[in-house]
């Protein structure tokens, strides 16, 4: 097939180097960025053990096997990890798999997931992927180049072309946060359609935890459309529509162009950071978005 319809494994594993002349981005709101390691005890990912419960201890934590076999009230402390998680949800909807300059829209939300894979490895994060093809195993968390091939082969093989199952973005969303830890990156590539669905909710409580961002994928053709009459296939038929009428272009405008903007408007209001990437953008252009403090919560 023509490149930029497709996605390959060669161009996700070369925008490493575009990646790398970038600067880490600085550590989070939770968590610190890289492997050092963390001696602290509160609250992370593992057991480290129990002891006698302090007034000012988190009852939540009550190890209450041991307080009911001791007769004395135990908590439970746990072992901060000493890795990051960076996991990348991704977006199937069948409304990605069009573009109108340069490549397909699903071509650039790959090239995007890969860019976040690198950026992983950059930082000495572990990299997962969650797809939202309904049955899709998600890619379990791993760390270094191994790590980032593993979720780049993902991305190329969810990419290649509309899954013939169900995608569902909030569900896909939901299965990420059992994944998740305290401190955990979390990056959605999706069509602002998809975007949409997710419930209002889940945003700020996401973000209380995590770093969240999320890149919605968009082409010219959508948000700036010419003003001129166009033909388009619908399976058999052929309709033209007329984009220089004022009526026409308004109707279109919400259809594409209002989603987009609302998003942009909505996210940062529930902490979330959030950045509209074009098919001709350069796949490492949301970058910046990384280590920013998280948007003040409405």
């Amino acid at each position: 097939m023509s490149e930029g319809v497709v996605p390959t494994l060669a161009e996700l594993v070369a925008l490493r180097a575009g990646v790398g002349r970038r600067s880490p981005s600085r550590h989070g709101r939770l968590g610190a960025a890289g492997q050092a390691p963390s001696p602290m005890r509160g609250r992370g990912m593992e057991y480290a053990e129990s002891r006698e419960y302090s007034p000012g201890d988190d009852a939540r934590h009550i190890d209450w096997r041991l307080t009911a076999r001791t007769g004395r009230a135990h908590t439970k402390l746990f072992q901060a990890e000493r890795e990051r998680l960076s996991l990348i949800v991704a977006d199937t909807a069948p409304a990605l798999y069009f573009g109108t300059r340069v490549r397909f829209k699903s071509v650039q939300a790959a090239r995007v997931g890969a860019v976040a894979a690198w950026a992983a490895v950059r930082d000495g994060d572990r990299v997962a992927a969650v797809s939202a093809i309904a049955g899709e195993a998600p890619v379990a968390p791993g760390s270094g180049p191994r790590g980032a091939l593993r979720v780049i082969d993902a991305l190329v093989r969810w990419y290649a072309g509309p899954s013939p199952g169900t995608e569902r973005l909030d569900v896909a969303i939901d299965h990420a946060r059992r994944l998740l830890r305290p401190g955990s990156r979390l990056l959605v590539l999706g069509d602002a359609a998809s975007v949409a669905t997710v419930p209002d909710a889940r945003w700020p409580a996401l973000a209380y935890e995590h770093e969240v961002v999320v890149l919605l994928m968009t082409d010219p053709l959508e948000t700036e459309p010419p003003r001129m009459s166009l033909p388009f296939a619908l399976g058999e038929r052929r309709v033209e529509l007329d984009l220089g009428a004022n009526t026409q272009r308004e109707r279109w405008q919400q259809a594409f162009s209002a989603p987009v903007d609302e998003l942009l408007q909505r996210l940062p209001r529930q902490g979330v950071r959030v950045q509209a990437i074009s098919t001709v953008d350069a796949s490492e252009s949301w970058l910046g978005l990384l280590g920013r403090a998280r948007p003040q919560v409405a």
